[in-house]
């Protein structure tokens, strides 16, 4: 079957540690809102979940495994998506806060990011005269002189601790990170397929262009081959054309609340559902088959969501 009629895997990413609770009200915070919300996410279509943990009574990003361990069992119980756990975290926070919890729920997938960057949130300060929380403005203006770091030694740290028990997501943001990715795939550190996840539009990163996914796409394709299962998400007032996109070059997606807090353009989502729902109905208007979360499982080689510690 050609690549370009494969089966659409849609992963939503529920509440990330981007946006703050100024930004919307429909972002979920709460461990009960976290789980809602992912519940929904995956009847609306969504194959994969890409979640992240946030402390209760404001909001913030939390590394906490005792706060995953609110909503994983929950979410679990719910519904049969691929639940999988963020390694990138939030601001400031070390490698090993930032694997807690993957370590101790063993999921069945994890995402990784490819490389240290620069990663501004700052531009969004102009847009908020005043903030519900008085963590917020820091936490945006501190992304000035932030570096999200993952060198080698952190990447080959990470995957000596989660890589026998769990895949990876391996976020790129930009066409060296899938240099790097190849390079641990000659050193025998990562094995096929390769769930490469090409991130655009964020501040620091590749820039939302077609032309730059064309071109992550063509090297990608270069370098890993039929190893490769590759997924696109878009910052912003980009998610959907660039979603869009990747679905028509033979790709995969991922929306969700941590990546963009719009449907459309001036409109909040309210939900997460509701981003999955458009993306759903954009790419079978176009002729593409979405996949079910057992066809996500056998595509990526995961180990089933009865072999998770949670």
């Amino acid at each position: 079957m050609p690549a370009a009629q494969r089966k659409v895997i849609i992963t939503c990413a529920i509440t990330g540690a981007i946006h703050t609770p100024t930004m919307t009200p429909y972002l979920p915070i709460t461990a009960e809102q976290i789980a809602e919300e992912a519940v929904k996410a995956t009847a609306a279509g969504a194959a994969i979940l890409h979640l992240h943990a946030r402390e209760p009574g404001d909001g913030r990003p939390s590394a906490d495994p005792a706060r995953f361990l609110e909503f994983l069992p929950e979410v679990r119980s719910r519904c049969d998506a691929v639940l999988g756990i963020t390694t990138g975290g939030g601001q400031n926070m070390t490698v090993q806060e930032r694997l807690a919890a993957a370590i101790a729920f063993e999921p069945e997938l994890c995402s990784l990011n490819m490389g240290s960057m620069n990663f501004g949130l700052f531009p969004a300060l102009a847009r908020y005269q005043s903030f519900v929380h008085e963590w917020e403005r820091p936490y945006l203006e501190g992304s000035r002189d932030y570096i999200f770091r993952n060198t080698f030694a952190d990447i080959e740290y990470i995957l000596q601790a989660l890589g026998e028990r769990t895949r990876f997501e391996f976020e790129c943001y930009d066409v060296g990170h899938l240099y790097s990715l190849a390079h641990l795939l000659d050193r025998g550190l990562v094995r096929p397929p390769l769930f490469v996840q090409m991130i655009f539009g964020i501040l620091g990163g590749t820039g939302a262009d077609p032309e730059n996914l064309l071109h992550m796409r063509r090297i990608a394709h270069s370098l890993f081959g039929d190893a490769l299962e590759w997924s696109v998400l878009a910052a912003g007032r980009h998610q959907m054309a660039m979603a869009t996109m990747a679905g028509i070059c033979g790709g995969n997606v991922r929306v969700g609340l941590e990546d963009s807090i719009y449907v459309s353009k001036g409109r909040l989502a309210v939900s997460n559902a509701e981003q999955v729902a458009k993306i759903r109905r954009i790419l079978e208007e176009l002729s593409f088959e979405i996949a079910t979360p057992a066809e996500a499982r056998a595509r990526l080689d995961l180990k089933g969501g009865d072999s998770v510690a949670f």
